[in-house]
């Protein structure tokens, strides 16, 4: 069976793990114990998953389920479909809703922003059937969109019935997906991310505290969400940022609202204390500059098609560099944007490369002229003949 605390597992869009995840154990003690059923901490940057204890089982996610509402909702804004101060009529049946509310009424008319922070801030199962009819005519339908983002994000072991989280059979989530889910929130749409961080929301006179102990605990966390219903237990996923440093934690099952607080800040603390976040580049940054031969151009910028970063253990992670490896000494034109070039490796003290990335063309070049693609075939003949 395998331990509870499968270190850096970096198989990612990011890099592909060369060497196995024990690379770095003797570096780092097993996390904490937590009293809890499923839990995963993840770092933002690289999306490596620190610590896992059956992060992939299946179980009810209660209103962590709104983490998928409120993001396809952030998308839906995005892409311009709807605003902010667009106006949501509110049903019957989103009025009729039990379970937490936002205490909208029937016949009102709601801004999409008011919803989206009663869904986010006051778990509001009432706002978020209103903003799910809205942007789908349904809820079985906003379903559906759910679980299509779900598929785009990787993840595995979710499939949503509703919009809220209220439970149903077939409707589950884990551990490792919410995470996934949470990181997406963070890097894809920061602007509404900063929602997750208020404490308090104030609608037709009520106030209500958001649900998240850890927003007054510690002031790096800034998300995400709680969820309980009695199958599932008590839920959280917060995320803290301390240092430039973001970790994600994901604790399902816990058995009060104080103790998923309390288990949550004890895996954060557990990956701040060990854990070093490494970005060593960044997405269209330049890593290096290739010379190319019969181009228009007489070099190519090549770099990464996603940032390249990792998680390392923190008594080591200074001993870690870059390396580049060209798949060709020789480039020739024409080289499309996004072609291969060759890698960038991440290598440790012993020489050894334990992740890698592909280095790609950033840039498009183009054939060149007569003249040029003549000359530059006969420096490529006498550079072969004489090395």
């Amino acid at each position: 069976m395998m331990p509870s605390y499968v270190l850096l597992r970096l198989v990612l869009i990011f890099g592909v793990l060369i060497a196995p995840a024990a690379w770095c154990a003797a570096a780092v003690p097993p996390p904490p114990q937590l009293a809890a059923k499923s839990w995963v901490l993840m770092d933002a940057a690289s999306g490596a998953v620190l610590v896992d204890h059956q992060g992939a089982m299946r179980l009810p996610p209660a209103s962590l389920t709104k983490l998928m509402t409120s993001h396809v909702a952030a998308l839906e804004l995005q892409r311009g479909r709807i605003k902010e101060s667009d106006l949501v009529t509110i049903s019957e049946k989103a009025w009729r809703m039990g379970g937490s509310k936002m205490f909208v009424r029937v016949g009102d008319q709601v801004a999409v922003g008011d919803l989206l922070r009663g869904i986010i801030v006051q778990s509001g199962n009432d706002a978020s059937i209103a903003l799910a009819e809205h942007l789908a005519g349904g809820e079985d339908t906003f379903a559906a969109l759910m679980n299509q983002e779900a598929k785009r994000l990787g993840l595995a072991d979710t499939h949503f019935l509703n919009a809220t989280g209220w439970p149903a059979e077939g409707h589950h989530s884990s551990a490792l997906d919410m995470a996934r889910l949470a990181r997406a929130i963070v890097i894809e749409d920061p602007e509404h991310y900063a929602l997750y961080a208020e404490k308090e929301f104030v609608w037709s006179g009520i106030k209500q505290p958001n649900r998240n102990l850890l927003l007054w605990r510690d002031p790096t966390v800034d998300g995400l969400k709680t969820g309980h219903t009695e199958e599932a237990g008590y839920c959280l996923v917060a995320s803290s940022k301390r240092d430039g440093q973001r970790l994600i934690a994901a604790v399902f099952g816990a058995e009060s609202e104080t103790a998923r607080a309390t288990e949550t800040a004890r895996l954060l603390a557990y990956g701040f204390n060990f854990f070093d976040s490494k970005t060593f580049f960044r997405k269209g940054e330049t890593v290096q500059t290739v010379v190319v031969w019969k181009g228009a151009a007489r070099t190519v910028r090549a770099g990464l098609a996603a940032d390249f970063a990792a998680a390392l253990p923190r008594q080591t992670s200074g001993e870690y560099r870059t390396r580049v490896v060209l798949a060709e000494d020789d480039v020739a034109a024409p080289v499309a944007a996004g072609a291969p070039l060759g890698r960038i490796e991440l290598v440790g003290a012993d020489g050894k490369a334990v992740m890698q990335a592909p280095l790609v063309a950033l840039e498009a070049v183009e054939a060149g002229g007569f003249f040029r693609r003549v000359w530059d075939g006969i420096r490529l003949f006498f550079k072969g003949l004489f090395g």
